[in-house]
Formats: structure tokens, C-alpha cells, sequence
């Protein structure tokens, strides 16, 4: 069942849903990668960058200076229901196509 972007104008807001849980992991970073696009959450994610870059704690190790780095921030989580708002382009017509069977597609 393939999802059929030809009715999706470039730059058009759309919306997904995630419908059901992947099994494989490929499709749930795919959906992640995805969900990343949502300029809310690009926002959350260059704001969480900045502030581990602001709070890294540099030593010195043998004359050397190294630095203690924080893990990154998991923003975006793959779950049953999780809704997001992304513009549509034509190169994300395939990503879509393999993640439809999990996820639903509507024009905002």
C-alpha cells in the first residue's frame, strides 16, 4: 500500500500521524528522521544543541585539553498516536511511501 504524494504541492504543511508501532528499526528511524523536520522540533533540537555546547566541561588530561560532553537530547519519540507538521518536498515522497503502512498522511 503505497501512499500517493501527487496531490502534496512542494512546500505544502502536512500532517502525519503515527498510526501504528514499527517493528523494524529502519522504519523507526525513518519516522524519527521525519518527525525531526517539524519546525518546532528542529527548533527544540538547535536550542538543546546550543545549550550542551554551552555547558561542556573542558580539563586538562595529560597536557591536553579534553571534554566532558552531555548526551544528546532524544526530542522526538517514535509512539503510537505522536502527531507532527512538516513542509512537503518532492525527495521526501519515498521516505513517506516506505513508512506508510505506520504512518497517516494528510494536507494541512
Amino acid at each position: 500500500m503505497a501512499l500517493d504524494t501527487t496531490s502534496f504541492k512542494p512546500g505544502q504543511d502536512i500532517l502525519c500521524t503515527v498510526a501504528k508501532l514499527p517493528k523494524g528499526q529502519a522504519s523507526v528511524s525513518t519516522i524519527e528522521r521525519l518527525m525531526r523536520l517539524d519546525p518546532d522540533n528542529k527548533r527544540a533540537l538547535r536550542r538543546a544543541q546550543r545549550m550542551r555546547s554551552q555547558r561542556e566541561l573542558v580539563y586538562n588530561r595529560g597536557n591536553r585539553d579534553w571534554v566532558s560532553r552531555e548526551k544528546p537530547a532524544r526530542v522526538v519519540r517514535c509512539v503510537s498516536g505522536a502527531t507532527w507538521t512538516m513542509p512537503f518536498t518532492v525527495d521526501l515522497a519515498d521516505e513517506l511511501a516506505s513508512v506508510s503502512a505506520y504512518v497517516t498522511v494528510k494536507a494541512k
